[in-house]
């Protein structure tokens, strides 16, 4: 099989190519309606209207009120807004300080759980994950008590560099059950997994825009009416004085029109996926030399294949398939470049000299059942030319 006339594009978990629709849905906010939200003039209404728009559309698919929408900048913007702004404002009105999050948490929640207890005094529970990347309830139940004590919950809805599924529904319930404010970083969720928080128990969610064919350089965060908060970026009184900052029309509109399009979407898309995401998995266990997968073999997102491969790295790997049009990723891209073994293949005691062999491969919209056999022909060699040629030596 030659080598494809495009390159394969694995890597949507780090970000996903702009739909067209939602780049034509921001042109005119460029130029034609380029007014600030906050002025009162006419041009300057022309861009509220949008934005008012924007944020109903977005509150309807979350089946939230539009109040509870607050636009940011990113994913690790909400992070930092919902585990700050709740976990500050909770423990002044109940004297509660300790946070609890997961181990295998994106460092947006990760470092800033850390700055809190380093920097604010807050103590950390970090909650341990089972051989499948999944956090067990028990656990949970666990480190909640009786809860007097908990500032705030953080728990992904779905792991990045695993793909696992967490199970939020079930730790809602108990937070909610004691009074716990509850935040889940839905990054990688959004657009794969249902987001109705009449139905999930959350009290915040963050999501990123880029990570649902939306432009990078946006997000929201879904906060519940009632949830503790206290705003972590201060200047004007911008989305009902929760998040400082002139707001970004052009792009919260093509966010919005990408989140439109991919939760009408989202069943077809993920029923295509998982089938291609299982040949992937499949033949890679088979015909792979040394491959594992990682992450749960069920709770994953139908879009996610992921892996360690025991006696390479990841770097030799991933160079080989640029090379033969295959982009895809060892794990997070916020990291890459890292020198020291991921966290969150830590976390599932992958041993250091297989982890440094992690491969991600995830799928999106462009992807078709002949560009994963190509990757399917392609892979098997590669990893065998390497083996042959540089073994790893730890």
């Amino acid at each position: 099989m030659s080598q494809p006339r495009r390159t394969i594009y694995l890597d949507h978990a780090a970000t996903t190519p702009m739909h067209p629709d939602a780049l034509a849905a921001m042109q005119p906010y460029f130029s034609e309606f380029y007014g600030n939200p906050s002025s009162i003039h006419g041009v300057g209404r022309r861009a509220s209207v949008a934005l008012a728009g924007a944020r109903r559309t977005i509150a309807e698919l979350l089946h939230a009120k539009p109040s509870e929408v607050i636009f940011t900048g990113c994913g690790t913007e909400g992070d930092n807004a919902a585990l700050r702004g709740i976990a500050l404002a909770h423990r002044e009105a109940t004297g509660a300080k300790r946070i609890i999050t997961s181990a295998i948490e994106h460092h947006a929640v990760l470092t800033t759980a850390e700055d809190l207890r380093d920097h604010f005094g807050f103590d950390l529970t970090i909650l341990p994950v089972n051989s499948a990347g999944v956090v067990p309830i028990e656990e949970v139940v666990t480190a909640l008590g009786d809860g007097k004590d908990v500032a705030v919950v953080s728990v992904m809805y779905a792991n990045n560099e695993i793909g696992a599924i967490q199970p939020i529904g079930e730790i809602g319930e108990r937070c909610r059950a004691l009074g716990v404010p509850f935040h889940t970083d839905a990054v990688q969720a959004a657009g794969k997994l249902p987001l109705n928080v009449a139905e999930l128990p959350v009290d915040a969610l963050s999501t990123s825009a880029h990570k649902f064919y939306g432009p990078k350089g946006a997000g929201f965060l879904y906060l519940r009416s009632g949830t503790p908060f206290q705003p972590f970026m201060t200047g004007g009184s911008h989305e009902s004085n929760r998040r400082a900052g002139t707001e970004n029309v052009p792009l919260i509109v093509g966010m919005a029109k990408a989140f439109e399009i991919v939760e009408r979407e989202r069943p077809q898309e993920n029923a295509r996926l998982r089938v291609l995401r299982d040949q992937l998995i499949g033949s890679i266990l088979e015909n792979v030399d040394g491959a594992r997968l990682t992450g749960s073999a069920t709770q994953r997102l139908d879009s996610h294949a992921s892996f360690v491969i025991s006696g390479v790295e990841a770097e030799g790997v991933l160079i080989a398939l640029d090379l033969a049009g295959v982009a895809a990723s060892s794990g997070s891209a916020c990291t890459s470049g890292a020198q020291r073994p991921s966290h969150v293949l830590e976390a599932l005691g992958v041993p250091a000299r297989d982890a440094v062999g992690g491969l991600r491969l995830t799928l999106g919209h462009s992807n078709t059942p002949e560009d994963v056999a190509y990757v399917l022909q392609k892979l098997p060699q590669i990893v065998a030319q390497i083996k042959g040629a540089a073994p790893v030596m730890l």
